[in-house]
């Protein structure tokens, strides 16, 4: 299935974005997944909740293009929330290491919540 990413700014100051992922991410998803960074980047977004609950696949290239967004966004002061992963990639996030770079939470409220901590 082809990526794509609904980009949705929820806070009236703009510093709140969400990228919703659907579909496969791989490394033909390179232009989408962090154009779509760079958007909300450019829109002065400060918080940024990534969304994986429709992505049907995700394989190591997409894990890296992940990498390399977090990175991205630490360097830039961001704060980076993760949620909807399968049990499985949740698994796979927390063994390349994804964490120390952003949390993963189970569903958009508690992802939410964690940046008001």
């Amino acid at each position: 299935m082809t990526p794509s990413i609904t980009k949705v700014t929820l806070d009236s100051e703009g510093t709140l974005a969400i990228l919703r992922f659907q579909g496969d991410i791989t490394s033909a998803s390179k232009d989408v997944v962090l154009g779509a960074y760079e958007q909300v980047s450019k829109d002065h977004a400060r918080k940024i909740l990534l969304d994986f609950s429709k992505v049907s696949y995700l394989n190591s290239s997409g894990i890296a293009l992940v990498i390399q967004m977090l990175m991205e966004a630490n360097r830039s002061g961001q704060k980076v929330q993760i949620f909807g992963l399968t049990p499985h990639f949740q698994k796979v996030f927390t063994m390349v290491g994804l964490t120390k770079y952003t949390a993963l939470h189970p569903d958009e409220v508690t992802a939410k919540a964690a940046f008001a901590g």
